[in-house]
């Protein structure tokens, strides 16, 4: 089973740019679906974005779609969430989340296996 462990957040303004990355260890990185989820505070855990192991299959929350992008590097054990003209609504703790259906695009947590342990992202106005 992989572990999971996020960097990158931090403290940004609105219109601005972060890339959060998830670097996994163990094996078999590439038969895992990946995912990142974000939590605000007083607020349910929602789904942002999922990848299939191979990389090439996509999926995109509407609230963040022409604005985040998913990718993974499997060379390199490592998911990336890009994040584009930030609004204030972004700010949250993004979780990066393992799912042992490498071909789902899971957008329930519920469904996911491994979590890292969060980081935190906010975006002032």
């Amino acid at each position: 089973q992989v572990q999971l462990v996020e960097s990158g957040g931090g403290l940004v303004q609105a219109g601005d740019s972060l890339r959060l990355s998830c670097a996994a260890s163990g094996r078999s990185f590439s038969s895992y679906g990946m995912a990142w989820f974000r939590q605000a505070p007083g607020k349910e855990r929602e789904f942002v974005a999922a990848i299939t192991g191979s990389g090439v299959f996509t999926s995109h929350a509407d609230s963040v779609k022409g604005r985040f992008t998913i990718s993974r590097d499997n060379a390199k054990n490592t998911v990336y969430l890009q994040m584009n003209s930030l609004k204030p609504a972004d700010t949250a703790v993004y979780y990066c989340a393992a799912d042992n259906n490498k071909n789902g695009l899971e957008r329930s947590s519920i469904l996911y296996d491994v979590w890292g342990q969060g980081t935190q992202v906010t975006v002032s106005s």
